[in-house]
């Protein structure tokens, strides 16, 4: 896959560079979800058909990053795992358009001519409900119009999921109000986060659990605080590692501490991690996290909530 960084307005560089026709799927796509997987598909599909390359229009930061609207706060599919998953889906072209104030100020009119004519578009493929220039005054229809004739769209409808319509919105929600099932069962995937591992208390290894703390690589969205069961790879191995993991500020430790912190317990695991990046896949939401009385409460809660989450992985794992 090709990744062109773009600016507005599209470079006459650029513009020579992409003079061969493509097919574009065009929108911001956080989360990769099977609603935006429906849009890419199509993209992707009729690419080829035609013979010409699969193109990904997004934008970088987020939108709502820049602009401040709604309640925003991190990433889905960080830059880095929205790459490699386009890349598996079969995205030739991966074009990211820098989003900053001036930009969020063009015309629907003016992202059409000095944005997608220089990019040579065969076909725009977007969803239901895009929207783009400045306060989303176009839509479909509209891309339609400004088209012209040189540029034909295709819009594809929602996609549902046990008759809901899947959303990047109702996933964030999902995730942070402890109900992963339903988020996975939206993304088409589990959830998953990327850090690399820090020095922590070293607590764990004391009480027979030791974990390896994760600084995140990106700005995920932080999932529920709690207990979760989980599968962890890393980056130079192929196996996923079954295992346990808290989200959480240490309670029965600590008080006052208001950034999550992620520690991962791997079942039958002995080997040095420090300094190395982890993948860590969220498979089920176990419990909330709790305040203890005593380490030996602590510990039994840890001992079952292990117990648990070794049955529910190896129940997934039997479905496959």
């Amino acid at each position: 896959m090709r990744i062109v960084s773009l600016s507005y307005p599209v470079s006459a560089e650029i513009a020579k560079e992409a003079a061969e026709p493509k097919v574009a799927a065009i929108g911001q796509f956080d989360g990769l979800h099977q609603g935006h997987a429906s849009v890419l598909t199509t993209a992707i599909n009729i690419a080829r058909e035609n013979g010409v390359p699969a193109a990904l229009i997004t934008f970088y930061p987020h939108p709502k990053d820049v602009i401040g609207k709604g309640n925003y706060e991190g990433y889905l599919t960080p830059q880095p795992d929205k790459q490699r998953l386009l890349e598996e889906m079969g995205i030739d072209i991966l074009y990211i358009v820098e989003f900053n104030k001036e930009f969020s100020q063009i015309s629907p009119d003016t992202f059409v001519e000095e944005m997608l004519f220089p990019l040579n578009l065969q076909t725009a493929v977007v969803g239901f409900d895009f929207r783009f220039g400045h306060k989303g005054a176009g839509d479909a229809a509209e891309l339609q119009k400004l088209g012209d004739g040189k540029m034909s769209v295709v819009t594809v409808p929602p996609f549902l999921v046990d008759g809901e319509k899947v959303g990047s919105s109702a996933i964030r929600i999902a995730l942070k109000t402890g109900k992963l099932s339903d988020a996975n069962r939206w993304f088409g995937r589990n959830y998953h986060i990327r850090g690399s591992v820090i020095h922590g208390e070293k607590r764990g290894r004391k009480i027979g659990f030791p974990t390896a703390n994760l600084e995140l690589t990106d700005p995920y969205v932080v999932p529920a605080l709690g207990v979760y069961a989980v599968r962890a790879r890393m980056d130079h191995q192929d196996n996923w590692i079954p295992g346990v993991m808290n989200v959480g500020v240490k309670p029965t430790f600590h008080e006052g501490i208001t950034k999550p912190i992620f520690e991962v317990h791997l079942f039958d695991y002995d080997g040095d991690l420090y300094n190395q990046f982890m993948t860590v896949d969220l498979v089920q939401y176990i419990r909330k996290e709790h305040k203890f009385e005593s380490v030996q409460e602590l510990v039994e809660w840890i001992q079952r909530d292990a117990d648990e989450a070794r049955k529910i992985l190896n129940a997934s794992e039997s479905k496959f």
